[in-house]
């Protein structure tokens, strides 16, 4: 029987030495001997055979306890260029490699496809999910493997946040990783308390004034300083860069180009741009604030792994070994209600871009709809009410008439009004709370 190799590619996720142990355990027990890829596809990608570990029970049936990666990681792309994907299938069947598990997201998951395609059969390619992001699209309530450990990671860090926002009368602005979706945000400012969280499923994505994204913010501060204080956290999702109009964003900040000229807002420091914007906003309004920026990702990414994802990435490994040693290929592993799942690259795919479809946050649920609920925000039932929208007013330092012009349009957005209103916790007819 030809070897099974593993390879971990992207950005770490606490779990991946947990994958890695338990498919090199099933498949040392069935007799397949093991290589681990060292580095992702970056030596692969140059013909380079040389980097690559041998792996045995004995070696891996304690990893699973650690963060990192064994076998290290990158980014390496070999579908950069024909030649460099070559030089990677020429490496992979130069080193009798029959089957390929691979560890990562979209991206890598979209790779395991190309390369299962292009050795027509000769080397069955099964792939193992992985992102803090959460944005594999997995049947519904079945996480990317990493996230539950960076949620919990990311809880801590905020709590302490929280104690020294209150401590010090300051906010702060914590955006958390999160490429396209708002997932580990959302999770970490629901799990927290967080005072507000934005993300970018809220905002038609490239169209969103910039300045909308800084009213919602200051909208918060303002509404929180009306209840006498002077403290809070706003979570963000990084991917709502993308969300805001990239020329619009470009009049607040340098944004980096490509080669070909494009604006390229991924490598925009959102938070330090959202607070600028916000302490000018406020401070145009009279009111004095401090705010401070703060990023949070790769202090969750290596982590050990917490018990309920050091389980799951057990399974997850010793599937995705047993199922690709029995004949499985052009498959992502998947543990749905405790059951074993092979889902299909070609199920998995997007037809309009031919990659993974990416999952976003469901604004529409039930779940989202009570973290908005808790959260402090400008909303409709704030300008019906003439007492609230007065007391608003006051911190600003605006009549009722100027206030509700610069702010109305907060609440003018009918999927906010709904997602408010949701479980009966305010009256549709009236907006006020029920």
């Amino acid at each position: 029987m030809k070897k099974l190799a593993i390879v971990a590619a992207g950005g770490p996720a606490p779990g991946i030495n947990s994958v890695i142990g338990a498919a090199t355990i099933r498949a040392r027990l069935c007799g397949v001997e093991v290589l681990g890829i060292q580095d992702g596809f970056k030596w692969l990608s140059e013909g380079d055979t040389s980097h690559v570990l041998p792996l045995t029970i004995e070696d891996t049936s304690r990893i699973h306890f650690r963060g990192g990666s064994y076998i290290g990681i990158s980014r390496a792309n070999p579908t950069r260029s024909p030649k460099h994907f070559q030089q990677m299938v020429d490496a992979l069947h130069a080193l009798d490699v029959g089957m390929l598990i691979t560890i990562g997201g979209d991206g890598t998951a979209a790779l395991a496809g190309m390369i299962a395609e292009k050795t027509r059969g000769d080397i069955r390619v099964v792939h193992v999910p992985k992102t803090i992001d959460n944005d594999i699209d997995l049947p519904y309530d079945t996480s990317t493997f990493g996230f539950q450990t960076a949620r919990h990671i990311g809880v801590e860090l905020v709590k302490n946040l929280m104690v020294d926002a209150k401590t010090t009368s300051r906010w702060y602005f914590v955006v958390a990783q999160g490429r396209k979706a708002g997932h580990l945000a959302m999770a970490i400012g629901k799990a927290a308390g967080a005072t507000i969280t934005v993300i970018p499923e809220e905002f038609p994505r490239g169209k969103t004034p910039f300045a909308t994204v800084v009213d919602t913010l200051t909208g918060a501060v303002i509404k929180r300083l009306s209840y006498g204080r002077a403290d809070g956290i706003a979570m963000l999702a990084e991917g709502l860069a993308d969300c805001i109009d990239p020329e619009d964003l470009g009049r607040y900040t340098e944004l980096p180009r490509d080669h070909m000229g494009n604006l390229h807002v991924a490598q925009v420091n959102l938070g330090q741009v959202l607070r600028d914007a916000v302490q000018q906003r406020l401070e145009g309004l009279g009111i004095k604030a401090t705010l401070v920026d703060k990023s949070i990702g790769y202090e969750v990414r290596c982590a050990d792994p917490i018990p309920l994802d050091m389980e799951y990435t057990r399974d997850l490994g010793y599937c995705a070994a047993r199922y690709i040693i029995e004949g499985g290929t052009e498959a992502m592993v998947a543990m749905i209600n405790g059951r074993f799942r092979a889902i299909s690259f070609q199920e998995m795919k997007d037809p309009a871009t031919g990659r993974p479809r990416v999952r976003m946050v469901d604004i529409e649920s039930d779940r989202y709809r009570i973290a908005r609920g808790y959260m402090l925000r400008l909303k409709k039932q704030d300008f019906d009410n003439g007492e609230e929208l007065a007391r608003l007013a006051s911190v600003t330092n605006l009549s009722v008439e100027e206030f509700r012009e610069q702010f109305a349009h907060l609440a003018e957005d009918p999927d906010a009004a709904k997602a408010d209103m949701a479980l009966g916790m305010m009256s549709p007819s009236t907006g006020t709370k029920g």
